[in-house]
């Protein structure tokens, strides 16, 4: 499929398979999304197993602008090069949304390897990086996200090669407040150590 006019492109940019209005209640949550949309901030969801955090931050793409054609072409890019795009692709028209499993290598977040490619950080560009129960990531791949953060791109050396990869996302990040996940909950006790905690 193809988009040949600015109306196809436009048209397909509301093509979500979830709604933000299928959250019910929660509103001090979906304010404080609204907000970090908004200012483009970055979060953090600390409840309790079960809590829908993993459900809330797939939604949040769907409160933030659409893309421009900018930055559908950039996206678009960034994928194509990255071997994520079908023969019959076209125009990216929907913010990205990449969720890397928490046993993910610091090249696969970031890019590299011996044939420089781009990492999960520039795949989420123009969109967002959801990273589901932050301490699980080892400390060496959260500690590579400083400067892309930071800088809003990120740059790979190689002996032969010199790539810099966008990397303007937001990034949403959830967490069980214990081991355990039950600290201050209003029914369950939490059976962690203080230590843990």
């Amino acid at each position: 499929m193809q988009y040949d006019t600015r109306e196809n492109f436009e048209f397909y940019q509301n093509e979500y398979g979830v709604d933000f209005s299928d959250v019910q209640g929660q509103e001090n949550i979906k304010r404080t999304f609204e907000i970090a949309a908004a200012g483009g901030h970055n979060v953090i969801i600390i409840g309790p197993p079960g809590a829908r955090k993993t459900m809330l931050a797939k939604r949040i793409p769907l409160i933030l602008p659409p893309l421009n054609l900018y930055e559908a072409l950039e996206t678009t890019k960034i994928n194509s090069v990255a071997g994520k795009l079908g023969t019959d692709a076209h125009l990216i028209s929907i913010r990205p949304f990449q969720a890397p499993h928490h046993t993910v290598s610091d090249v696969a977040l970031v890019g590299g390897g011996s044939i420089p490619q781009s990492g999960e950080i520039s795949l989420a560009n123009n969109g967002i990086l959801f990273l589901d129960e932050l301490p699980e990531f080892k400390r060496s791949a959260l500690e590579v996200l400083r400067q892309p953060l930071e800088e809003r791109h990120i740059t790979i050396s190689r002996a032969r090669v010199f790539i810099d990869f966008s990397a303007n996302f937001m990034l949403i990040a959830s967490m069980n407040p214990c081991p355990c996940g039950f600290y201050l909950h209003s029914e369950k006790e939490c059976i962690c150590p203080p230590g843990a905690v």
